[in-house]
């Protein structure tokens, strides 16, 4: 690819508050229970990239047309793919698609098709955007997408916080995951927390059943922790991953849990899965692109 923006390219990111800001210029938008993704297009190729710089492509076949027929023939845009079940979003759904069989992929594409909604936009033709106000930027990524038709959308947004407060409020149970507050005059900073979001609480206790190494941590810091929680036959399933550690943490992780990996597969859960499945299967991720050995259970 040729853009002016070319991948890869982290998201900008936002930073967990307690409740939305007041005052200031702030465009909000529901925060969406899905994958993020970068759409790079120039032409005919298209790349549908992972917050974590791997490519969906084969994940989601069913979006590379539209997208062809849709966006302008160069742009980047940032946002999130979701899957609906029954007018709700369906993040369980979601990560099935993140499967190493192209048949299974395949078939789920087509019985439970994802979309994407798109709420930024890097770039246009041979303009890179990201030193723009985000408020036109998204004044700009309306014009585009005037006429989006599923599966692609545009994000609703708002300048009132009273409108935002009503979407938080209202749209739990339909798979929003809370609300994304936008300085309306900030640029595109890519992996910077310059963005603030607010949402839903649900407390649980989880087992920690593994973890992974930081990928820049050469097996010195852990990246994330595998989450799990038994279900009503006493299986243990995966339910997310804990991932926001600083970096001092990250290196204390390591000698904390350096007992518990003795033996640790012996008699683990997930013992079967670990030993056999490919190592691009996901069954514990999001996106299955790391190898099977940055796994670690504890």
């Amino acid at each position: 690819m040729h853009l002016p923006v070319n991948p890869p390219v982290l998201p900008m990111l936002a930073k967990r508050v307690g409740e939305l800001p007041v005052g200031g210029t702030w465009i909000f938008e529901p925060k969406w229970d899905g994958f993020r993704a970068l759409v790079f297009r120039d032409g005919d190729e298209i790349l549908i990239q992972s917050r974590d710089e791997k490519s969906l492509n084969r994940y989601f076949p069913e979006l590379l047309e539209p997208l062809l027929a849709q966006l302008p023939g160069r742009c980047v845009l940032d946002g999130e793919i979701v899957v609906a079940k029954d007018d709700v979003l369906d993040f369980d759904a979601l990560q099935l698609r993140i499967h190493p069989a192209a048949s299974r992929v395949k078939l789920l594409s087509q019985e439970i098709p994802a979309s994407i909604v798109f709420f930024d936009l890097l770039s246009e033709g041979n303009r890179d955007l990201q030193g723009m106000a985000f408020q036109d930027r998204r004044r700009m990524l309306e014009s585009l997408l005037s006429s989006a038709a599923p599966p692609l959308h545009l994000t609703p947004a708002t300048g009132e916080s009273s409108i935002a407060a009503d979407w938080f409020r209202r749209f739990e149970g339909a798979g929003i995951d809370g609300v994304v507050a936008k300085p309306g005059l900030a640029t595109y900073e890519p992996n910077k927390r310059v963005m603030l979001k607010v949402k839903h609480e649900r407390d649980c206790d989880c087992v920690v059943a593994g973890f992974r190494w930081h990928k820049k941590g050469a097996h010195a810091a852990v990246g994330s922790l595998l989450l799990g929680l038994f279900d009503d036959s006493g299986a243990l399933q995966h339910v997310g991953v804990c991932a926001s550690f600083t970096e001092k943490k990250r290196r204390e992780l390591v000698e904390f849990l350096a007992p518990y990996r003795e033996n640790a597969l012996a008699a683990h859960p997930w013992k079967d899965w670990a030993e056999h499945a490919p190592a691009s299967h996901s069954a514990v991720s999001q996106v299955a692109h790391r190898q099977e050995a940055e796994r670690v259970y504890v």
